[in-house]
């Protein structure tokens, strides 16, 4: 399955590596998504990340996740806010404009980006998310069966109810149609 970033917020499309099988598997698959989440600008080098990023990101998406929904998970609540608050303290990569053999300018980083740089910046995201109250009054779960997946409901008039309409919103829109046709063939 492809990658999501439709949540609204890199915080909340960390979550959805999880599910519903461990998107973050690899160094290969954390790196891809790094780049494609935007942490870092198309092409950045990442060939120095190990093993040790990929167990650093899942505990930062466990917490993150503890935060956000406001406990479950096997995290303390506490716990969870002192780590993310923690990573938040790191210094986030230093872009730089380049200007490239065309002349248009091109954002790079200014050096390799290290795990605690890249944290950094899930970890504000996710602060700026829990201290915010308008956008954490836009947080939701979604409505599909078995989808554990949040997202910020910024739809008009907030009716926003499935993560993703072309997923869960399908899958709801499928199951409806087989319920009518059954009722229907057994009438």
């Amino acid at each position: 399955m492809a990658l999501r970033f439709d949540a609204g917020r890199v915080c909340l499309d960390l979550l959805a590596t999880g599910h519903p099988g461990e998107r973050l598997d690899s160094v290969r698959a954390l790196c891809g998504w790094i780049e494609e989440a935007g942490l870092v600008p198309a092409g950045t080098g990442l060939g120095h990340a190990d093993e040790t990023w990929v167990v650093r990101f899942r505990e930062v998406r466990e917490d993150i996740g503890q935060l956000v929904r406001r406990g479950g998970g096997t995290v303390s609540y506490g716990r969870a806010l002192g780590r993310v608050n923690e990573a938040a303290r790191g210094t986030p990569p230093a872009p730089c404009a380049v200007r490239r053999g065309d002349g248009l300018l091109v954002r790079e980083l200014v050096a390799p980006p290290g795990p605690a740089a890249l944290l950094a910046l899930l970890a504000r995201d996710a602060v700026e998310l829990l201290t915010d109250p308008v956008a954490r009054a836009a947080l939701r779960e979604c409505e599909g069966d078995n989808c554990p997946l949040l997202y910020l409901d910024t739809s008009r008039g907030r009716r926003r109810r499935w993560c993703s309409s072309e997923v869960c919103g399908n899958r709801e829109r499928v199951a409806r149609h087989r319920r009518r046709a059954a009722a229907l063939t057994r009438a």
